[in-house]
């Protein structure tokens, strides 16, 4: 027998309206990060072009010491050649130490933005990053009284259907992103997870509006409670590590074109980290994440059993969770005994989000299963 409690509606319009505010905020917070990405490129830019200017004049200072050896040695007759000879292999070795020196100070103009352990010198300004992180403070703010105003309004957990979920779930993303922008600056990864929570909160507010109201009788459970917030803070932590993997894979492009010495198309990503240093971050995030999805699906498991009388069913949604499972074991797994680093640990890390996505979208939607709470 369904238990019904009686819904706070005037609580409940707020908690809609609060949540479209918070999406808004999301979106100037995403549109900041994009300009400071911009502004952060165009200095850049002209620190480049002051090294590359200092490298030409270093040139041009070689090749006139070699012009005013060879009309010193002219007038030798017969040792003309040999001072050529001599003057072309000190032009080669004048350009070689240009050259090593030009690396040198691109080395030093990274080293002077961002170092591996994701510190920054302050080289480059960036007023509009930190406008950036206000706004996304204020919008979780927002974002967090709408969810607990929902919750209370319906006398239940927040997360009881797609909706509900998507929006809980973007609310953790936004969180952890702030938590760790205590501990280090984050800020260069800002577009990717403002992006991500904007994504999911309007998915969840156009494509899957869903009215406060009570929860079906299978989900009214104590386990709702434990079950699913891991489940939620799982998924806000692998959205996070999806974000970094997809840097790194740029920020590697970015390291590849330096070595060649093909000349850089996106000079933001200087001020990104290394990307060994992304994807150590990104791997070390993805085991605790391993950790609270394997109870999630353990936990599961024990819900199954006590509202359906079987631990497994076969279920698509159970299926799908496992897959999960099974694909983040072996990125895990690949990464820290096969020795699968760089571009095949982005890319596995990657999968592995799609097929969450793929999970909480296109299975709760089409797929017949016990666990469709899409809506209610």
């Amino acid at each position: 027998m369904q238990n019904t409690q009686p819904i706070n509606e005037a609580l409940a319009s707020y908690s809609e309206l609060f949540m479209l505010i918070a999406a808004l905020v999301y979106t100037v917070t995403f549109f900041v990060f994009s300009w400071d990405m911009a502004r952060s490129s165009a200095s850049i830019r002209r620190m480049e072009a002051e090294l590359e200017s200092e490298h030409a004049a270093q040139v041009e200072q070689a090749s006139a010491r070699v012009s005013e050896k060879s009309l010193v040695t002219a007038g030798g007759g017969t040792e003309i050649d040999v001072a050529t000879g001599e003057a072309n292999a000190d032009a080669q070795v004048q350009n070689e130490r240009a050259a090593r020196a030009a690396a040198r100070r691109e080395q030093e103009l990274d080293s002077t933005l961002v170092d591996e352990d994701m510190e920054y010198t302050g080289t480059v300004k960036r007023p509009a990053a930190n406008v950036a992180v206000a706004l996304m403070i204020i919008g979780v703010l927002l974002h967090a009284f709408a969810v607990v105003a929902r919750g209370i309004a319906s006398s239940r957990v927040p997360w009881a259907n797609l909706y509900e979920f998507m929006t809980s779930g973007a609310l953790v993303i936004a969180v952890v992103y702030l938590v760790f922008l205590i501990r280090k600056d984050l800020r260069f990864v800002g577009t990717f997870v403002s992006g991500v929570v904007l994504l999911m909160m309007i998915a969840a507010t156009i494509g899957f509006p869903t009215p406060v109201g009570n929860v079906q009788p299978a989900l009214q459970s104590w386990w709702i409670v434990t079950h699913v917030s891991v489940a939620v803070a799982a998924t806000g932590l692998f959205s996070l590590t999806f974000a970094m993997s997809l840097l790194q894979l740029f920020k590697q492009r970015q390291e590849a074109a330096q070595k060649a010495g093909v000349p850089t198309k996106f000079a933001f990503l200087r001020l990104v980290p290394p990307s060994f240093a992304l994807e150590n971050w990104s791997y070390r995030i993805n085991a605790v994440s391993f950790v609270m999805w394997t109870f999630t699906v353990i936990a599961g498991a024990i819900w199954a059993e006590q509202a359906w009388g079987r631990y497994w069913n076969w279920d698509a949604k159970e299926v799908w969770s496992f897959v999960i499972w099974v694909v983040y074991a072996g990125y895990l797994h690949a990464r820290a005994t096969r020795g699968w680093t760089g571009t095949r640990a982005a890319w596995l890390n990657m999968v592995g989000f799609g097929c969450l996505v793929f999970n909480y979208t296109i299975v709760n939607i089409y797929f017949p299963s016990l666990h469709s709470y899409a809506g209610l």
